[in-house]
């Protein structure tokens, strides 16, 4: 049983007196912040940025769905100044921490790594200068599941539950000593170093395959106008002009023409259909729900798991994943593919992920997977998925996708690639992890229990 006595004036200076805020995990962090140099977030940070008004052109554009919930990595979509979405509001810069004010439990917090021209984050972002602490440090700070929680503490319980701005400003922060500021910088600049490897890793694989079809300069272009036979419309049961695009016909020619030779996704892989159990089922912990959401080319996210009853796992045991299979998401972002190398904790599949394994040794699975995220077949998903609001790419869709047979010699170096990318990764993310802990230490115990432990763990991990 959880219970906490406070007195009337410290909820009264509050504002809160429901029982939910002072829960007693919330007030041992206060006690344990307090209990070391702190002082309020606003007086460290800038909380200020310049509004995006470019009308021409392109800008990057970061939304919270960007934002790699494991590590803090995101991506920025290039879209046309033109007509930004209305929340493309404030100008990011290299080192500012942003803070996702939008259901912060699911801890999409990031830290700028790169020095761009209009570089543009959501107003659903809280935006930090670092002015007196490292960013770094703050980053990793909100990292933590202390401050993941500190900023659940603030949620205002709506059907979308958000933290004020002036709540997260208004939090305490440890005062770190610079020496410890220091090493936790360190860890993190690895720790990224290591992500930058992995992407270009990734990238040599990827561009091993497109030298090899001849496709490493083309691009994909949309035309206002062509023509087609009314036998196309016949054949493929579908009149609508978008689908007869061009450059969906270019992408499957080069495919078709490779000398290796090619063949339909459904000679190579066997195919089995999830299970999609309903929102009923749903619940706070148990067996994870592994939903379109959750899944990336670079691995599973959870971070804002969906959870089932042992009971609903036991009775439908078949869904459990199995290590080899490839996960490839065929509703509302279609061709999502992600190879289990590993074997996978218990766990059932969303009926919007389709689970693949290989008939035949004709292609390996870290080659197929690459196939199945790079430009070509995603081309191929556009075509068929295209059209409605919320995506679906038929299983029968989904069976006649044309796949190049690239040499074993070939296939080996791009499996090399990838595992070398995801190898990477995997530290990246062990590296980041000591970070966490490591200021969580320096939280609960001291600084210098903090810089040993993390000392120790670098040298395990050889760095």
């Amino acid at each position: 049983m959880r219970v906490s006595t406070v007195l009337f004036h410290r909820a009264n200076c509050e504002t809160r007196i429901d029982a939910e805020f002072y829960q007693p995990i919330y007030l041992c962090y206060e006690d344990l912040i307090n209990r070391k140099p702190n002082d309020f977030l606003r007086n460290l940070v800038s909380n200020s940025y310049k509004t995006f008004t470019k009308k021409t052109g392109t800008f990057e554009y970061i939304e919270i769905s960007n934002i790699n919930l494991a590590t803090g990595e995101y991506y920025s979509e290039v879209l046309d100044a033109r007509k930004p979405p209305s929340r493309a509001r404030k100008i990011v810069n290299k080192d500012d921490v942003i803070i996702s004010t939008v259901r912060p439990n699911r801890n999409a917090v990031s830290i700028i790594s790169e020095d761009k021209i209009n570089l543009v984050a959501s107003t659903g972002f809280c935006k930090l200068t670092a002015k007196k602490i490292n960013p770094k440090v703050l980053f990793v700070l909100f990292k933590t599941s202390i401050y993941r929680d500190l900023l659940v503490r603030f949620t205002t319980a709506t059907m979308y539950p958000s933290v004020n701005e002036n709540n997260i400003l208004n939090l305490k922060l440890p005062i770190f000593n610079e020496d410890f500021q220091n090493q936790v910088e360190n860890v993190v600049n690895q720790s990224y170093s290591l992500i930058n490897i992995s992407k270009n890793f990734y990238s040599q694989a990827e561009q091993i395959l497109l030298d090899e079809l001849g496709l490493t300069e083309w691009k994909p272009r949309h035309k206002l106008s062509f023509i087609k036979n009314y036998s196309d419309t016949e054949q493929s049961g579908r009149i609508d002009a978008e689908y007869f695009q061009p450059k969906y016909e270019q992408i499957m020619n080069a495919v078709k023409k490779y000398k290796g030779g090619w063949d339909t996704l459904d000679n190579l892989v066997g195919m089995k259909k999830s299970i999609e159990p309903g929102s009923d089922e749903y619940q706070d912990d148990g067996v994870t729900f592994l939903r379109v959401s959750n899944l990336s080319k670079l691995g599973i996210d959870n971070g804002e798991p969906v959870c089932l009853s042992e009971k609903f796992f036991n009775e439908n045991k078949q869904h459990q994943l199995k290590q080899g299979e490839i996960l490839l998401s065929k509703d509302a972002t279609p061709g999502i593919a992600y190879y289990l190398k590993d074997k996978p904790e218990q766990m059932i599949v969303s009926g919007g992920i389709l689970r693949l394994t290989l008939k035949n040794e004709w292609v390996n699975e870290d080659y197929l997977t690459l196939v199945l995220n790079s430009i070509i077949v995603q081309e191929q998903a556009e075509r068929d998925a295209g059209g409605s609001i919320i995506k679906h790419w038929r299983p029968d869709q989904i069976k006649k996708i044309v796949i190049p047979i690239l040499n074993d010699k070939i296939q080996n170096q791009i499996q090399g690639k990838i595992r070398q990318s995801f190898d990477a990764r995997r530290k990246s993310k062990e590296l980041l992890e000591i970070a966490k802990k490591g200021v969580e230490m320096a939280i609960e115990k001291n600084e210098k229990t903090a810089k040993n432990w993390i000392e120790q763990e670098l040298k395990k991990l050889s760095v």
